[in-house]
């Protein structure tokens, strides 16, 4: 049953982010936004062929992610050399798996592309990205990237990251009060424990989850909490209730005292590469060979269930600074550089009923731009 709503609550720090932002849109030098580009010419790729695009609004578990043959789509080299910044806000994390092997293995150098990673947190990258200073960033389409666009921030969202396996307990967990049944468990009014806030992808499921149990953000009281506070906080007591992360849930897994509400929608990615004016219209060339070896790596390497290999495991967690046996222990990500109909819309609507964005539903054009991994494949529109 629908959980009414009351009105979003207008929070200090959003407004406060809200108006950074414009500010920052309206007095720094960056780029105009992209809004158009010539046309360019869509030449089929061997080895993509009919799987390696999905019908955007297709949605579920059922969906297999769209996969080229390993090795393609094939390199092709760039006349002039490219040197390429890209932003992320951590290297540790599973999901940066491929950019960091895509290095290692040479896939962007094939491209005649200098790939180097910086380590930035999103609001930091966000103006750098807009004004040309940085190439791209792989973060997600978070409510700080939407205040940006509506201030005039020249950013899209070009490509996906991953969703999680069927299996994975990644999301909402509870502590269970006396005589409560998972399947009865009504979570309104509780506190909820997550190192990420409400200005996060994260609100999307999370709000999706709190209303298949009859509750909803605004009946909610959160603590943003450290990494390694989270787990803490709720199997002290501390809160009643925490967003457990990869592989932070296995702990509690198996205990009575907890149940698992729910996590990411399965096939849906809720983030991946963002650009802005240097790979969307300046150098187009250079942005379409970025993806194109960030999909030739995730077909080579990460194209089904990866975890199946040890040796290569031990290689990621090496690459990630993870210790081997936690990494095998957590289901394969299912890495998908493609982008779901709707998923920006169902973002938005989820920060404005949290109160971090104002301002209009921007429409999906003015964030989303499918068109370089598109071409990337050999789809034509």
């Amino acid at each position: 049953m629908p959980v009414p709503r009351p009105a979003p609550r207008h929070r200090p720090a959003a407004l406060a982010l809200a108006v950074c932002l414009l500010l920052l849109a309206a007095c720094t030098s960056q780029k105009p936004e992209p809004l158009t580009r010539k046309p360019r010419t869509i030449e089929p790729v061997a080895g993509c062929g009919a799987r390696s695009w999905t019908d955007p609004a297709r949605l579920g578990e059922n969906r297999a992610p769209a996969r080229c043959a390993k090795g393609a789509p094939a390199p092709r080299r760039l006349k002039r050399p490219r040197h390429l910044t890209l932003a992320t806000s951590t290297l540790t994390a599973e999901y940066v798996a491929p950019l960091q092997l895509a290095i290692k293995k040479g896939e962007f150098a094939k491209e005649g592309l200098d790939v180097e990673l910086k380590v930035l947190p999103t609001p930091d990258a966000l103006p750098l990205l807009a004004k040309g200073k940085l190439d791209a960033l792989w973060a997600a389409p978070e409510a700080a990237v939407i205040n940006g666009v509506h201030g005039g921030f020249g950013i899209r969202w070009v490509a996906g990251n991953f969703s999680p396996a069927p299996s994975s307990r990644s999301g909402l967990w509870i502590r269970l009060r006396d005589g409560e049944r998972p399947d009865t468990v009504r979570p309104a009014g509780r506190s909820v424990g997550t190192l990420i806030g409400k200005g996060s992808v994260i609100s999307y499921p999370l709000e999706k989850v709190l209303a298949e149990h009859g509750a909803a953000m605004e009946t909610m009281d959160f603590q943003q909490l450290g990494s390694s506070d989270v787990l803490t906080a709720l199997t002290s007591g501390g809160v009643e209730a925490a967003w457990l992360l990869d592989p932070v849930w296995r702990q509690v897994r198996g205990d009575k005292r907890y149940a698992f509400l729910g996590g990411q929608p399965v096939g849906e990615p809720l983030g991946g590469a963002l650009f802005g004016p240097n790979l969307l219209s300046d150098d187009v060339d250079a942005g379409v060979a970025l993806l194109r070896a960030y999909i030739r790596t995730i077909n080579t390497w990460f194209a089904g269930d990866y975890k199946r290999d040890r040796g290569f495991v031990a290689e990621l967690a090496a690459l990630l600074g993870q210790d081997t046996k936690t990494l095998a222990a957590v289901p394969s990500l299912r890495m998908d550089w493609e982008i779901r109909k709707g998923t920006a819309g169902r973002l938005q609507r989820a920060y404005r009923d949290a109160g971090v964005t104002d301002g209009a539903i921007l429409p999906e054009r003015r964030l989303v731009d499918r068109r370089l991994y598109a071409e990337a494949v050999g789809h034509r529109p």
